[in-house]
């Protein structure tokens, strides 16, 4: 009976210890990053169509979760992990290194302009996006490989 119970111990620290090494990996890091953008990006949006009210809070929170992920996601890029977790980072990250972390800069940057002047209303978000949406269609049509 211990010996069961110390299997089963054994096997779920196992199982455990393999979901945060899986989680640490950067091509699963880079992903969760994009989705807090993603997600951020849908927050805005909804407020600049008019589809949800105007929230300070959340417009506050969206631009600083972009700024966050902004200044760490150029750094989830280490040789080796150009491959694996069915990852839609193109090659050219690698091969063209500074223009990457150039385009990040100012995508960060634009975000953080924008959280300095914290946008009113609804419109005022709409022409934040208009600032802060090429930034990524930018990075996307060079540095994702779309599947």
């Amino acid at each position: 009976m211990k010996l069961r119970i110390l299997a089963t111990a054994a096997a779920l620290a196992i199982i455990g210890v393999s979901a945060v090494v899986a989680a640490d990996e950067p091509q699963v890091v880079r992903a969760q990053m994009m989705k807090k953008v993603g997600g951020a990006m849908g927050a805005l949006s909804g407020i600049a169509k008019g589809e949800k009210p105007y929230d300070a809070d959340v417009v506050k929170t969206s631009l600083t979760t972009m700024s966050e992920v902004a200044k760490a996601f150029p750094e989830q890029f280490p040789a080796g992990s150009e491959t694996g977790h069915d990852t839609e980072a193109s090659p050219k990250i690698w091969e063209q290194t500074d223009d990457f972390k150039a385009k990040a800069a100012k995508f960060g940057s634009d975000v953080d302009a924008v959280l300095a002047n914290l946008p009113a209303d609804q419109a005022g978000v709409g022409a934040a996006l208009g600032t802060i949406g090429p930034n990524c269609g930018g990075c996307h049509e060079v540095y994702r490989v779309k599947k």
